[in-house]
């Protein structure tokens, strides 16, 4: 067996066994470092498949941003996860009917890629991440800015939903504190001591 065969399933037994323990563990916080590990593995899938761009962006994005927002999330919280625990049953028939799904839908990917349908490989003397740039940038520039657009609107609105005034806040006013006096909140009383009787 070939070197690049070997550690292709190495990794592929390692996203399986770790994208089964994300669903498997009860704790929160395992199951999110294992969701780690399956991102790892999966950017040495796609390193291995030549999408280097793809593996880095996963590294980046995923594990460096979503899943420690996501760590802080689950610890910061106080979620009573037992009581979500006490539905699980009546989520089980839209949970099969996605996987139903996606399943259908990789069957027809694979089906399709089999046939000899897919498009043409881009020209070897130009890398993975030049060929993505000229997708995104000149085939594809009104869509990315579109969705771009789409994007921004989503960051300000939920900026927006975040900062309205709440009435039951306290709010500082730093020139009222620059103008405190100590005379004003500190009073100094005297007081005879007092003596033990004996």
């Amino acid at each position: 067996m070939p070197f690049e065969s070997a550690i292709f399933y190495i990794f592929a037994a390692l996203l399986v066994f770790a994208a089964l323990r994300v669903v498997s563990t009860r704790n929160p916080v395992h199951a999110a470092l294992w969701l780690v590990l399956a991102f790892f593995t999966a950017s040495g899938l796609w390193l291995l498949l030549g999408a280097e761009f793809l593996a880095i962006a996963l590294v980046l994005v995923y594990v460096g941003a979503v899943m420690v927002l996501f760590l802080f999330v689950v610890m910061m919280l106080d979620v009573n996860f037992d009581a979500l625990r006490k539905d699980f049953r009546s989520y089980l028939p839209v949970a099969v009917t996605v996987g139903v799904l996606v399943l259908v839908e990789m069957t027809l990917l694979l089906v399709n890629a089999t046939r000899g349908s897919a498009a043409a490989p881009a020209a070897a003397t130009e890398s993975n991440t030049r060929a993505l740039g000229r997708l995104i940038y000149v085939d594809y520039v009104y869509p990315f800015e579109i969705a771009a657009v789409v994007l921004l609107v989503a960051i300000v609105a939920a900026i927006a939903l975040t900062h309205r005034r709440r009435r039951a806040t306290r709010y500082q006013d730093p020139a009222e504190q620059v103008k405190v006096r100590s005379r004003d909140r500190v009073r100094i009383v005297e007081m005879p001591s007092e003596k033990r009787e004996t």
